[in-house]
């Protein structure tokens, strides 16, 4: 009973750590820029001006489908990490994926 109470603190605990965690993706040399919190919502995304002026629709959309794919990415290792982290300190198994 006393563990339960112990992870149910540490799970409100990280879940307000991976609201404040910020990771930032980019794509096309840094064009495109998308900033994702811990909990994989798009908090910004930046666009280069010389990239909206291209006119290339197309070209744009995947820059920032892979910058948002980036970040995506980049948030999933920082919580996995976090997560193995917490299940670690408890003596709990953590398989590496969420």
């Amino acid at each position: 009973m006393r563990l339960l109470k112990q992870v149910q603190e540490q799970l409100a605990k990280l879940q307000a750590e991976l609201a404040e965690l910020v990771v930032q993706g980019s794509a096309g040399g840094g064009a495109v820029r998308v900033e994702v919190n811990g909990l994989r919502q798009v908090q910004r995304v930046h666009l280069d001006p010389s990239v909206v002026e291209a006119g290339d629709v197309e070209m744009l959309e995947d820059l920032i489908a892979a910058a948002i794919n980036d970040a995506l990415r980049r948030v999933e290792e920082q919580v996995n990490a976090k997560v193995g982290a917490l299940a670690g300190g408890l003596g709990l198994p953590f398989p590496g994926g969420m």
